[in-house]
């Protein structure tokens, strides 16, 4: 496995860990890890996913009234492990 790929295991695996659904999606230059955000989140958890969420590349949290709460986190992949 491509350490960028163990590295969105590791996140995916981190958040679950924290009780957050995730999902691990494979794209051509990154992989991306999404967790729904349920509507309440203790304060020192959100302290603990933005911890995390430091160890990836990008990050980032997108909301609406239709898809709820959905946090996102990219790892670039290596130039040799392209898909």
């Amino acid at each position: 496995m491509p350490a960028s790929e163990a590295r969105a295991e590791d996140l995916a695996a981190r958040l679950s860990a924290l009780g957050l659904t995730t999902r691990v999606k494979q794209h051509a230059t990154y992989t991306s890890v999404e967790a729904e955000v349920p509507e309440t989140l203790p304060e020192a958890t959100w302290r603990e996913v933005l911890e995390v969420l430091t160890r990836a590349d990008r990050f980032g949290l997108l909301a609406g009234s239709s898809t709820g709460r959905i946090l996102w986190a990219a790892v670039r992949k290596e130039a040799g492990h392209q898909r």
